[in-house]
């Protein structure tokens, strides 16, 4: 087989990985020449080691190049990278993605984290960004990944992603990407990941929520930008300076990527294997479904039908009970061992435990009543009827919700009594006061 492309490609990847070891302090596991060879003929390739071994020196001899130094003005240029950190979340190992954003003009630096680096992260980190400081940059720098590099036109054309080309033109800035492998034209963004990695995360690694992480990154990222600089001026400082050179920030884009889904028998979508629910009178129709990197949005007819908290594992399943009453109502039976059951708030199972079991017919409607007042105003009232004492059923619970929302009586006519008394007894007085 001939050196081609694809088989160059493959060489320069396994370069940058061993790179990357490096500055992850694995130099001992990198891949010598002879491990990349023997790498190359596991995946199906056909090439001899002696063509390896050229092309790597040649790669290599490439890389001596001289570098042009740049100057850049405030309010100019940004670049944009992603990262890899490895936290312990919740008890369990895990890559977490670092959206990093480095201005080329002072040392500010911001980023965030995500569970994947999909399309809707990219836009949720470069909106975050953007209301961040309050402006938009007019250049911003990127890589070839695929989020944002849609395809190759040729050696060195690329064609942006429609979420890019449509972010840019919403918020009105320039993009460039640099040339493969080339990491050193974006050196602001590719020293700052490695930077944050270790400044922030080296003191670090252990979380019980990728919430609890990002907040920490947060306080940790705003720590480093206000730290004094050689110059005595800090990183916030100077982007307090830059902030008069950036483009007008329009109002917030949404972020969110959209498809289209077909509701399943079980009355969900589904959403990279996982599955959320939606009304049950909706199986068998398509609704729109928005994904953003912490939710998932659902609407039919242009109207939202249902809103969860989107999964980052697989084959997951949430399902709100309140999509499957009326199913429920026809099989009142199939409620105890229902998995949309087993996923209520704890203070509705102690209820069904409670007062409802053998009664499942009554804690739907109580579901209803759950819907319409809110669950506090429920416990409330089903602790008031505690201390009557008396049976707790959904019809008492309603008449006294309903009862509390009427409109209260208009004392008027009590008030004009206790005055008329009042009045009388003064007379009462006067006239005792008068001599026979």
């Amino acid at each position: 087989m001939k050196l081609t492309e694809e088989i160059v490609d493959r060489i320069h990847f396994y370069l940058q990985e061993n790179e990357q070891k490096k500055k992850e302090g694995k130099g001992k596991q990198q891949k010598k020449k002879i491990d990349i060879f023997e790498a190359l003929l596991e995946e199906g390739y056909s090439i001899g080691y002696t063509t390896i071994c050229n092309t790597i020196r040649n790669i290599q001899q490439e890389s001596k190049e001289a570098y042009i130094r740049q100057e850049y003005s405030p309010g100019e240029v940004c670049e944009f990278d992603w990262g890899e950190v490895k936290l312990t979340i919740a008890g369990k190992c895990r890559i977490i993605h670092m959206a990093v954003f480095s201005p080329t003009w002072g040392d500010y630096r911001w980023g965030e984290l995500y569970a994947n680096q999909k399309s809707e992260s990219f836009l949720d980190s470069h909106v975050s960004f953007f209301s961040e400081i309050g402006g938009v940059y007019r250049e911003m720098v990127y890589d070839n990944a695929r989020v944002m590099v849609a395809k190759f036109v040729g050696k060195s054309e690329k064609e942006p992603t429609e979420a890019l080309l449509k972010l840019s033109l919403y918020y009105g800035f320039r993009f460039r990407f640099t040339n493969t492998y080339q990491a050193h034209e974006k050196g602001h963004v590719e020293r700052s990941v490695e930077y944050l990695r270790r400044k922030i995360f080296s003191k670090r690694d252990t979380f019980a929520s990728l919430a609890c992480a990002r907040a920490y990154f947060q306080r940790e990222l705003s720590r480093l930008n206000q730290k004094c600089r050689n110059n005595q001026v800090s990183a916030q400082e100077m982007l307090e300076k830059e902030k008069d050179a950036l483009l007008v920030l329009p109002p917030r884009y949404d972020t969110a990527r959209i498809t289209e889904a077909r509701v399943g028998r079980y009355a969900t979508v589904s959403v990279e294997t996982n599955h959320y629910s939606v009304p049950d009178h909706l199986v068998g129709e398509f609704v729109l479904v928005k994904i953003y990197p912490d939710q998932i949005l659902c609407y039919h007819n242009q109207e939202k039908i249902a809103s969860h908290k989107r999964f980052e594992g697989r084959d997951h399943w949430q399902l709100d009970i309140n999509h499957y009453l009326k199913t429920l109502k026809f099989k009142p039976g199939a409620l105890g061992r229902s998995r949309a059951f087993s996923q209520v708030k704890p203070e509705l199972k102690a209820i069904y435990h409670n007062y409802y079991q053998g009664q499942e017919k009554q804690y739907l409607q109580l579901l209803e009543l759950v819907a319409t007042y809110s669950l506090p105003k429920v416990s409330q009232t089903i602790s008031l009827l505690e201390k009557i004492p008396t049976t707790v059923t959904t019809e008492k619970i309603r008449l006294i919700l309903e009862k509390k929302d009427e409109p209260a009586p208009i004392l008027v006519p009590s008030a004009i009594t206790k005055k008329a008394k009042e009045t009388l007894s003064d007379y009462s007085k006067l006239l005792g006061g008068i001599p026979a």
